[in-house]
């Protein structure tokens, strides 16, 4: 088995590619639904209150786009929210992963990881990836989503640039030109994956996205 993090910054297509290692047949490891789960738990909601306020529960939930909203404007915050949420979240994960290695040792799994290189998880991971656009193009995927400009602008700039996740990934996938581009790069990447699950070895260069 052989688990690859996937990371990119925001409105760069990470569900997109995910979906699409899926569709090849990689089991996939929504992080996002296990943090929607989370969110959800009294014992979790009470330490979010505690460390960030009351008002970003609405009775016994927590309302999502405040807390985002508040979060986002705080760095000290959302350190915060993300040791309360991460270490469950991996922990989430591990369980997941010991019962993956015992049916489908020869599996590839991918988990998208967000914050893969904000908070130094590529260790956790055997292989990682970057899926990127430009900037400009990052924005124009969140406004057709309907995310104001001053957000999407706000939470692009939070995270590390994109030259950086791109230098420091195993493989990259440029997503800036259509999806039957970035459709054969997954389906090129895969394949590698597929080969080191099954313990062989790739040919070439590894950290190219040909």
């Amino acid at each position: 088995m052989i688990v690859v993090g996937l990371t990119g910054n925001y409105g760069m297509g990470k569900s997109t590619v995910s979906n699409m290692f899926g569709e090849l047949g990689a089991l996939t490891i929504d992080t996002d639904g296990i943090v929607g789960e989370l969110l959800k738990d009294p014992e979790v909601i009470n330490e979010i209150k505690n460390a960030i306020g009351d008002d970003i529960a609405e009775g016994p939930t927590i309302n999502k786009k405040r807390l985002a909203d508040i979060v986002f404007e705080s760095p000290s915050l959302r350190i915060s929210l993300e040791d309360i949420l991460h270490p469950r979240v991996f922990n989430k994960i591990d369980k997941k992963l010991s019962e993956l290695s015992r049916t489908c040792s020869e599996a590839v799994v991918v988990i998208e990881t967000p914050l893969l290189y904000e908070r130094s998880y590529q260790n956790r991971f055997d292989r990682t990836i970057t899926v990127y656009t430009s900037y400009e193009t990052a924005v124009q995927n969140l406004l057709r989503k309907g995310v104001p400009e001053e957000t999407a602008l706000k939470r692009l700039n939070n995270q590390f640039p994109i030259a950086m996740k791109i230098s420091r990934a195993d493989y990259r996938i440029d997503n800036n030109n259509g999806l039957d581009a970035t459709r054969d790069q997954v389906a090129y990447i895969y394949r590698e994956l597929t080969a080191l699950a099954k313990g062989g070895s790739v040919p070439g260069n590894l950290h190219g996205n040909n």
